[in-house]
């Protein structure tokens, strides 16, 4: 089965016929996701410019992460589960927008950040508070991050302004 026929597959189905053409859910599914990217966002982005020592200086590493790690996680699943029903509900139509397959590889890359920095990073908070200086590897992190999630949401936002060729 092809991506394209998976895609045609998947716009057919029942409940995303119904969520697509729904008036009340579909816009409160949008809405619901649009949130979590904002409150998401702003957790991470804090998260990464404390670990850039460049705000939240008078809280350490570990309870900047701490704190908003149960929240980021909350908001990640929300979001990723709303982003999953808006794109399986137009899956025919995201197929050939390059801004969609742009922002799916970005995620992919995404996680390959979290997994590279995990260990050495955001599982590491107390070794980088003992640290005179903020290690470059947590700054190289965090810089990542803000690069790879910025352009996530401006992906996002191309998304919806795609004309697929008049043919």
């Amino acid at each position: 089965m092809s991506l394209l026929s998976f895609a045609q597959w998947l716009m057919s189905r029942e409940w995303a016929e119904d969520f697509a053409s729904s008036a009340l859910i579909y816009p409160a599914v949008l809405a619901t996701h649009l949130i979590c990217i904002a409150l998401f966002g702003g957790m991470i982005l804090l998260t990464n410019l404390r670990l850039l020592g460049w705000s939240l200086t008078s809280y350490s590493i570990s309870e900047v992460v701490g704190r908003f790690r149960i929240w980021k996680r909350i908001g990640f699943v929300v979001m990723v589960t709303c982003g999953f029903l808006l794109a399986g509900s137009e899956a025919e139509k995201y197929y050939p927008n390059p801004y969609f397959w742009t922002k799916m590889v970005l995620l992919v890359l995404i996680g390959v950040h979290g997994l590279a920095f995990r260990p050495s990073v955001y599982q590491n908070t107390a070794q980088l508070d003992r640290e005179p200086v903020i290690p470059m590897q947590a700054k190289l992190a965090a810089s990542l991050s803000l690069i790879l999630w910025v352009s996530v949401v401006s992906m996002g936002r191309l998304i919806g302004y795609w004309e697929p060729p008049i043919q």
